[in-house]
């Protein structure tokens, strides 16, 4: 890097951090920290808890946005300082630090503007995934559970907490079905992208032939909601079925149908949970990932009806993305239209770049 291209580097994050602020206006973000304070201060406030901690969440999601906020605009102020100074003292010691603290400095301009995108009503949200495989038996289950593996190892290199809700074995490898809850700050946001077909084309291991497959995986995700949204769904709109859970457990699980399926009539969403012993816990578990996707789908509807999409256009069946093991191997998104090539550390849960080339395009179209 020279003076000039990160003079320029300069000039255009600071156009960034300026169009940062302008989403994010922090004046604001401080005088609500300011009513809040004054609320808190409040004998009445605790006693009424459900109210507390919906403000004190408030509080917490808005104080860590200025916080990041503070920290880009900062950290740019401080690298032009330090550039400026270096220049006039004619010490390329200081200028060269500049030019090698530059791309840390661009990362942390660009996560800023990636957090300021996350700014709907349940981005902060923990999410909710689901995999399931489509249709090439062991194949697909096998692609499936690799896909659920990508996506824990994101969780874990976020600092996430994975719980795990359904987990169904496939006959021969990988999985028939699986759901997962992922707790952490904007999870849903970034994740919401990751709705949709993912298609796999590689040379299968199942096959002694060594021929070439292409597999496809539905993945699901939506945001869990809080008690108080209003989602009414009455026994007439649903079917409850009850089976026996596989996988970890003991023989309790293997003896007594604790795992509950839970399918919504009208829409045909299907939600399953076999994560806890009690059939009664499992279902209260269910139907709460059931009022999520149904949320969901009020959302999708409600912006379908505002960008003129017909309905039928609406849900998770469209493929999203492509990875291609061979002949070459390289990943695809559709909505960005960037190609990667570190498939290998991608499916091994580096899918920061690919989530936020997603939100960036989006929030260009």
């Amino acid at each position: 890097m020279d003076n000039y291209e990160y003079t320029e580097l300069l000039k255009n994050l600071t156009i960034k951090i300026n169009n940062i602020t302008g989403v994010v206006e922090p004046k604001k973000i401080e005088e609500r920290l300011a009513e809040i304070a004054e609320i808190e201060n409040n004998p009445d406030f605790w006693s009424d808890a459900k109210e507390a901690a919906a403000v004190q969440k408030e509080k917490n999601t808005i104080q860590r946005k200025l916080d990041k906020y503070n920290s880009a605009k900062s950290a740019l102020e401080d690298a032009k300082e330090l550039y400026e100074m270096g220049m006039e003292e004619e010490d390329e010691e200081t200028v060269q630090s500049c030019f090698e603290d530059a791309p840390k400095l661009e990362e942390l301009i660009e996560n800023m503007e990636v957090e300021v995108m996350l700014s709907g009503p349940n981005d902060s949200n923990n999410a909710i995934l689901s995999i399931h495989p489509g249709a090439g038996g062991t194949e697909s289950q096998d692609w499936a559970e690799i896909l659920l593996r990508m996506y824990k190892r994101w969780a874990e290199r976020r600092g996430f907490a994975v719980e795990v809700l359904d987990y169904q074995v496939g006959d021969e490898a990988g999985i028939k079905d699986a759901s997962i809850l992922i707790k952490g700050e904007n999870a849903y946001g970034y994740l919401k992208v990751e709705n949709g077909i993912h298609r796999l084309v590689r040379i299968s291991p199942f096959d002694s032939n060594a021929k070439r497959h292409t597999s496809f995986t539905s993945v699901m995700v939506s945001p869990e909601i809080d008690d108080d949204i209003d989602i009414v769904i009455e026994d007439k709109d649903i079917r409850i079925d009850t089976y026996r859970a596989s996988g970890a457990g003991g023989q309790h699980v293997n003896k007594t149908e604790s795992a509950v399926r839970i399918t919504h009539i009208e829409t045909n969403i299907v939600v399953q949970c076999q994560n806890d012993r009690s059939q009664h816990k499992n279902k209260a578990t269910a139907m709460k990932m059931l009022k999520s996707r149904l949320y969901e789908l009020q959302l999708e509807l409600k912006q379908a009806e505002l960008d003129g999409v017909s309905k039928s256009e609406i849900g998770w069946g469209h493929q999203i993305r492509s990875y291609v093991m061979q002949p070459y191997q390289q990943i695809k998104d559709t909505r960005s239209n960037i190609a990667y090539t570190n498939v290998n550390a991608i499916l091994d849960g580096d899918i920061d770049k690919i989530l936020e080339g997603v939100l960036i395009s989006q929030s260009r179209s």
